[in-house]
């Protein structure tokens, strides 16, 4: 049985912080990949209006073309509309009957899970594994794996904000992300 972990998210734009929530997921509980999984319209937050998936799509490539363990489903962006987590696994398990997945959230999304589409369904389809983030709480009735990775409070957001201003984004998300930012005049650049 292949064990794959899966992050979703906007990656708008990708930065270390996923980067090291993979890689501790990965290693800490011994995960075959890591698949990132950029949704098209998540229900629960918007992405920026400025940049196309196709955008969002190569930074993320760009991000993770160093790591063997990592790679990119498409499965979301292929689908027209809002992206509900247990349709996106129904047709995962479905595609990879001999896969495990172990569906990587943050404390904000832990606190949020009773409100998630079809919970009770997704927790048969899944293992959910949480990380922590400053602020939020990460109690809950649902089983849940936590794995401890180092604070590294960052958010796309506030690159996207901190690009507008012309601030330095450096040490916040890989260079080949900062130059295809620039060269594509992304976030106001």
């Amino acid at each position: 049985m292949t064990k794959v972990g899966i992050l979703g998210g906007t990656f708008d734009p990708p930065h270390y912080g996923h980067l090291l929530i993979a890689n501790e997921v990965l290693t800490k509980l011994n995960l075959d990949e890591i698949w990132f999984m950029p949704n098209q319209e998540p229900p629960h937050k918007k992405k920026s209006e400025s940049v196309e998936n196709i955008d969002r799509l190569q930074m993320l490539e760009l991000s993770i073309k160093a790591n063997p363990f990592f790679r990119i489903e498409k499965n979301e962006l292929e689908r027209s509309g809002p992206s509900f987590t247990v349709d996106t696994m129904k047709i995962l398990h479905e595609r990879y009957p001999n896969h495990e997945f172990f569906f990587i959230i943050g404390a904000d999304m832990i606190e949020y899970l009773p409100k998630w589409h079809k919970v009770d369904e997704l927790i048969k389809l899944v293992k959910f594994v949480g990380v922590e983030r400053p602020m939020y709480s990460t109690q809950t009735d649902y089983p849940i794996i936590y794995v401890d990775v180092p604070a590294f409070d960052v958010s796309s957001s506030m690159i996207r904000d901190r690009v507008q201003s012309g601030m330095t984004v450096r040490y916040l998300l890989p260079d080949s992300v900062i130059d295809f930012i620039r060269e594509n005049h992304l976030y106001g650049t």
